[in-house]
């Protein structure tokens, strides 16, 4: 282990302990503080603050996430941020609720129960911890999921809450030459052993919060909303909601019935379908109403003005920066805004 320095974040007036071999974000899990934070990859921004004082280095990180000018005006990502001496940091996305009430990370042995094809390229995958053991997560967040023989891993929101069971449902996306996707594809087999760790993830239900929900999800990015609406239907919750849902076509659309019973148990529910390719934008066959466009275009026809509502934006890079740029465009204060951009080991169409 290398040296041990401190780090002390404002506003909050908190200080954790941090080894040069860790990264603050790192370091924060291993002391129970839940820093904002989405990918821990780089990728997503979502754990960007300020150096106010001290030395550190970070790793490797894409310049979408963090731009060179920002990076020389003195801003940092903690899940990259590596210190060497004492450090002052400023959060700017935070809730100080959440910063002391972080779920334990857990390592645990998983076998497989079910692997079910939702779409031509989304997969159900469902795991049961070994013996008497529970996965304890907060609604929304994610677990990495170890590639068998290999050190390397991959994120996945679960689709349910831990109250559901002990049985753990992903869903996920296969990419072309994916390694995780390969595996679903041919290698896994119920009854396989796969190794778990987590939860990570900022995308929660604050429950403080009486403003109306707008959700806004693609693809895989189901999965976490639906542990939210799961745990909005669960704990009664008074608030109104309304999910945009993107698709490029009818069949790529998914869990529709179970999106519609949940709906039945919210106080005030809309769905809101959105198919991308107009040629193919029917929904007879659903049973429902569709509109045509891509999901953020339907977002900023509808709705008019988002600056009284919580946002939860889930689903591919583009996806959630287009929300993001709307979003902004309305003066949308950006701690009502939570989002987790799904990023990939594989190109993206």
């Amino acid at each position: 282990m290398g040296r041990n320095h401190k780090v002390r974040f404002e506003p909050v007036e908190l200080e954790i302990d941090v080894d040069e071999d860790e990264t603050v974000l790192d370091a924060a899990f291993r002391q129970g503080v839940s820093l904002m934070h989405g990918c821990r990859e780089g990728q997503c921004s979502a754990c960007k603050s300020f150096l106010l004082d001290g030395d550190v280095q970070m790793d490797r990180y894409s310049t979408f996430a963090l731009a060179e000018s920002e990076s020389e005006e003195g801003y940092v990502l903690l899940c990259k941020t590596h210190v060497y001496s004492d450090c002052e940091v400023e959060l700017i996305n935070f809730d100080e609720d959440e910063l002391r009430n972080a779920v334990p990370l857990q390592n645990l042995t998983t076998s497989v129960t079910a692997i079910t094809a939702l779409t031509a390229d989304i997969v159900s995958l469902k795991l049961l911890p070994a013996g008497s053991a529970r996965f304890q997560f907060k609604p929304g967040q994610y677990a990495d999921l170890v590639i068998p023989g290999t050190p390397e891993h991959r994120s996945f929101s679960m689709a349910m809450t831990p109250d559901d069971g002990p049985e753990l449902e992903f869903i996920i996306k296969r990419y072309p030459g994916g390694r995780f996707s390969a595996l679903l594809e041919s290698e896994l087999k119920v009854g396989d052993k796969l190794d778990l760790a987590g939860p990570y993830g900022s995308f929660t239900i604050r429950d403080k919060s009486e403003r109306p929900i707008v959700c806004v999800g693609r693809g895989a990015g189901l999965a976490p909303i639906l542990s939210l609406l799961r745990h909005l239907a669960k704990t009664q919750n008074p608030r109104p909601v309304h999910f945009y849902f993107g698709a490029r076509a009818a069949a790529d659309l998914f869990y529709l019935a179970e999106i519609s019973e949940l709906g039945n148990q919210l106080a005030d529910f809309t769905f809101i379908p959105c198919l991308s390719d107009g040629g193919a934008a029917d929904g007879t066959n659903l049973g429902m109403a569709v509109e045509v466009g891509r999901v953020t275009d339907v977002l900023e026809r509808r709705e008019a003005d988002l600056t009284g509502t919580d946002l939860y934006l889930c689903g591919p890079t583009p996806m959630v920066d287009a929300a993001m740029a709307f979003l902004d465009s309305q003066n949308v204060p950006r701690e009502q805004v939570f989002f987790d951009k799904f990023t990939t080991t594989v190109p993206q169409d």
